[in-house]
C-alpha cells in the first residue's frame, strides 16, 4: 500500500488521534450536513464518514475505481470514532471531529 505522500503527512480526513496510516492517495471527499468537507484515502474517509452524522461521500475526478461506494460500505461497518475506545456518539460536523 502506498501512503498519501512521500513524507509523514497523512490525508486531510485522518484524525490526529487516529494512529493508522493512509491506504493510498485521497480519492474521495467526505461532506457533513453543512457541506464542509475533507478529502481522504479510502481508509480514513470511511472512518470520518462513520463519525459524522449525516455525512456523504463523493469520488474525486481522478477516482475511476468506485472509491466512494467502497468508502460508504466500509463506513457502514464502523461505529463513530473507530480510533477511540470512548464510544462517543456521532459528531454533528467535520469541525466537531477536528476539535477533539
Amino acid at each position: 500500500m502506498t501512503r498519501c505522500s512521500a513524507d509523514t503527512t497523512r490525508c486531510p480526513a485522518a484524525h490526529p488521534a487516529d494512529p493508522t496510516g493512509c491506504t493510498g492517495r485521497p480519492l474521495v471527499t467526505v461532506l457533513d450536513r453543512d457541506n464542509a468537507g475533507a478529502e481522504g484515502c479510502e481508509h480514513h474517509a470511511a472512518r470520518l464518514l462513520a463519525t459524522v452524522a449525516g455525512g456523504r461521500v463523493y469520488g474525486l475526478p481522478h477516482d475511476t475505481g468506485g472509491a466512494a461506494v467502497l468508502v460508504f460500505r466500509a463506513a457502514g461497518g464502523l461505529g463513530p470514532w473507530p480510533w477511540s475506545d470512548s464510544g462517543r456518539p456521532a459528531a454533528e460536523s467535520i469541525a466537531d471531529v477536528a476539535r477533539t
